[in-house]
């Protein structure tokens, strides 16, 4: 009797220990599996039809970054254009989830988004044209091009001039003033593009069928040159904002520095908001700026990393160069990350600006 309580005893303990390694090994397989698929579904790049890894999950984005890596843009312009593409890519994700649920009935959304593609093909020039958009303005268009001439904008360029040899700026706030000019000069460019876009696809939307899709078309249409209007008078704004910092310099009580910053903070102040809300947005403009300035240190560690890679291809150690692309490598994927991240808190800032103005309007 005793020796078959011992043999209970024993079996009872093996089978307790058999049931908890069971129990830790589904749990363990069941983690592994969770973390597995979390992390490869959730986080990997999606693949090709030829199992090659691709970088956007659409396909016409992948196409237009292949050709960018062919046309061999410099490591800034790729961080750039990939950070565009990103912005794209969310905003058509966005849209076919729209479509789906019947949100888009007459094709504002849809319209916008194939404009917004087709400005990002013109900007880094591969929408098969030759750049030939002139910086249009009403000033000097027979001026000539002199030394020292750098925003191809006589009016910016006279401008400029005028600041350099002013003495009113430290040489701090001669840079500061500089990248005011060169995101000015970057704004007119991308509207020209933009007119340049719209002109060309006017005929297909006065090509209509019915009554019912003219009325929508002529909607779209009317869209697109209140885009325009709004744009033209952003820049009139920016124009004047850049020749009152010329003559009088900046003032001591300047909210922001970089350009994007103070353009935004500017809408907002036109945007007819609360003490309270413009006090609360001052705040978020503020991290704002801090993330646009660190990517403007990435972008420039981005091009210094790229000019010791090709220095060290050069010379032609192997190790050496193995070393210096993992580096360049990483930084441009960094790079191309916070890129993404600043361009998107832009976008929601500036969307969020337009909203509440146009609560308070209605109001």
């Amino acid at each position: 009797v005793a020796r078959q309580q011992r043999r209970a005893g024993i079996s009872g303990y093996l089978f307790k220990m058999n049931l908890q390694c069971l129990v830790v090994a589904v749990c363990c397989s069941v983690g592994v599996m969770a973390g597995r698929y979390s992390r490869e579904m959730n986080e990997q790049k999606p693949s090709s039809s030829d199992g090659l890894t691709v970088e956007f999950r659409i396909a016409k984005l992948n196409q237009v970054w292949e050709k960018a890596k062919r046309m061999q843009l410099s490591p800034v312009r790729q961080a750039e254009l990939h950070s565009d593409l990103k912005i794209q890519e969310k905003d058509e994700m966005l849209w076919k989830k729209l479509k789906v649920e019947g949100l888009d009935e007459n094709g504002e959304k849809e319209a916008q988004l194939r404009r917004n593609f087709n400005v990002i093909l013109a900007k880094y020039g591969m929408d098969g044209k030759r750049d030939t958009r002139p910086l249009e303005n009403n000033y000097l268009k027979d001026h000539d091009t002199k030394e020292g001439d750098i925003f191809d904008d006589p009016r910016l360029d006279k401008l400029w001039n005028k600041a350099k040899s002013s003495g009113k700026f430290s040489n701090e706030e001669l840079l500061s003033l500089k990248r005011e000019f060169q995101h000015h000069k970057d704004k007119v460019h991308e509207y020209n593009i933009l007119m340049d876009t719209i002109s060309r696809t006017e005929e297909i939307h006065k090509n209509v069928i019915s009554p019912l899709e003219g009325d929508t078309k002529e909607h779209v249409l009317h869209q697109k040159h209140t885009d325009l209007k709004h744009k033209m008078r952003d820049l009139n704004q920016g124009f004047e904002r850049l020749r009152k910092l010329s003559h009088e310099g900046f003032s001591e009580d300047s909210e922001f520095r970089e350009p994007r910053v103070i353009e935004l903070w500017e809408a907002a102040k036109r945007a007819n908001l609360s003490e309270d809300e413009l006090d609360s947005l001052k705040e978020e403009l503020r991290h704002f700026e801090t993330k646009v300035e660190k990517h403007s240190h990435y972008q420039e560690q981005l091009e210094l990393s790229h000019q010791k890679l090709q220095h060290v291809e050069a010379l032609g150690d192997k190790e050496h160069i193995k070393k210096t692309q993992e580096k360049y490598y990483t930084l441009a994927e960094k790079t191309r990350e916070i890129g993404y991240k600043m361009k998107k808190h832009m976008q929601d800032l500036s969307n969020k600006i337009s909203r509440q103005g146009l609560d308070h309007n209605e109001l």
